[in-house]
């Protein structure tokens, strides 16, 4: 009984992450290629939409989590049916972490050599390939390290969310052995928790160092 109420944690939490990190994803990079390629400079220099953009991106991102997932409690409603379980903490987990990757990937859009810009422009090539065949690819180790770091957040942001009921291995933890005061509980959750963010940053760093061809 206990093992499978664990390995249904060890789902939820899964499921959880998995389609909001996917969406983030999604959603991440094309907002990190509009606000590098849309500042001073850009190969699609718009200033406007580039402070819009970068105001709506800074106010998501400096939102606590547990706040912002209150204050989203009608949109979830909106969007999914209901603010409890797996599906409502999908909601609140894609909007936070969606602008936290889309920094950390403006970032390493933004350290690629301006040369290498530049050069793609003198040989004609047309801005959109630019983007696809010189920013992205240089970028993409410092993407893949984003990404993972991104993941790891959300596995915190997860953990949180179950105590107030998303489910996952933070409900676990939270109705099993905060309010039982079961140890073994809480300390086999946090067991689990070490192991699956060790095991996503592992395999992160792994990949991101073998995309890096510099």
């Amino acid at each position: 009984m206990w093992l499978d109420r664990l390995w249904q944690g060890v789902i939820d939490t899964f499921l959880m992450v998995g389609v909001s990190s996917l969406i983030a994803l999604i959603l991440g990079i094309p907002l990190a290629v509009i606000l590098v390629t849309s500042g001073k400079g850009g190969i699609f220099e718009a200033p406007n939409v580039n402070r819009v953009l970068g105001a709506f991106v800074n106010i998501f991102r400096s939102v606590p989590f547990l706040i912002l997932m209150v204050a989203l409690i009608p949109f979830t409603r909106l969007i999914v049916g209901t603010t409890y379980g797996v599906w409502a903490a999908v909601v609140p987990l894609t909007i936070a972490s969606t602008p936290f990757f889309a920094r950390i990937a403006e970032v390493s859009l933004r350290e690629v050599d301006h040369g290498l810009i530049e050069a793609a422009q003198a040989m004609g090539c047309r801005r959109w390939h630019i983007v696809w065949h010189v920013l992205l690819p240089e970028a993409l180790p410092g993407i893949v390290g984003g990404f993972t770091i991104t993941i790891v957040t959300m596995i915190n942001s997860s953990a949180m969310a179950g105590a107030i009921g998303a489910g996952g291995l933070g409900d676990i933890a939270y109705r099993y052995g905060y309010q039982r005061f079961d140890t073994q509980v809480m300390l086999t959750v946090i067991v689990l928790l070490v192991i699956l963010v060790a095991v996503i940053q592992l395999g992160g760093d792994r990949l991101a160092l073998r995309l890096n061809k510099r």
